[in-house]
């Protein structure tokens, strides 16, 4: 939660960049990550990313929780495309009267696929450690996303923390009352409490609607609409696109 609510990125190199050309970046990246034809590409820009993530001040054990449920579903497909198909049989393992064999035409497709989820998992992990919330929300606004989606997030954004202090206070309250001695007491004070959060967000909902549309609140995002990004950061973004391309080409 504590990262969630960060405001603005600690690394003065980073906070020298326009975030919506960082997303701009990111975007580009994840294009051409997805389209690669060969797992060279993705695995690069893996490689690039996730060191990129450390120095920009991401801790080991938070990467580390964050990739771990990529790697298991990447896994899961490897396992799937290598041992579900029809094309030659190549043997993996032979111990004694057991062998393990695998179809090389689903493990070439898996391994590409591990790698495009790698490479694009990298990236929303350097994404989400050098912008905030709100600076993602302005650069998507700045982009002519649909007011509704950024509206929605913003909305959900700020619930999100609501919720979670009434879901503390809640917990708190009843873990003093033992409400979470044994299984059944503790599955109804459970089931209590998601209640009581269900109707303190539509509650919620009323009233923040109520507030902002007496305060003129008319669906425009004014953070970032003034200014233009730098020419400098323009023609880094250009270079940077064209270098990307090229290896991407030469990848592919």
């Amino acid at each position: 939660m504590r990262h969630l609510y960060r405001q603005h990125n600690a690394n003065p190199v980073v906070a020298a960049i326009d975030p919506r050309i960082r997303l701009l970046a990111a975007g580009l990246l994840l294009a051409l990550v997805v389209s690669s034809s060969n797992s060279a590409f993705p695995w690069l820009v893996a490689l690039a990313c996730l060191p990129a993530a450390l120095f920009c001040g991401m801790r080991l054990p938070v990467l580390a929780l964050r990739l771990l449920h990529p790697l298991f579903i990447a896994a899961v497909i490897l396992a799937l495309k290598a041992f579900m198909g029809t094309s030659e049989d190549v043997l993996l393992l032979k111990a004694a009267s057991l062998s393990l064999t695998v179809h090389r035409q689903g493990l070439q497709e898996g391994a590409l696929i591990v790698s495009r989820i790698m490479g694009a998992v990298s990236v929303a992990v350097l994404l989400s450690q050098v912008m905030s919330f709100t600076e993602t929300m302005a650069a998507l606004a700045w982009l002519r996303v649909p007011t509704g989606l950024v509206e929605v997030s913003l909305f959900a954004w700020r619930s999100l923390f609501m919720l979670y202090d009434g879901a503390g206070v809640v917990y708190t309250a009843q873990k003093n009352r033992l409400g979470y001695c044994g299984l059944r007491r503790s599955l109804r004070s459970f089931g209590t409490m998601a209640g009581m959060l269900t109707i303190k967000a539509f509650d919620s909902s009323q009233s923040i609607t109520l507030a902002m549309t007496q305060r003129g609140y008319d669906g425009n995002m004014p953070l970032l609409c003034a200014s233009r990004p730098s020419r400098s950061q323009i023609v880094c973004l250009c270079l940077f696109a064209v270098a990307i391309a090229a290896a991407w080409k030469l990848q592919n």
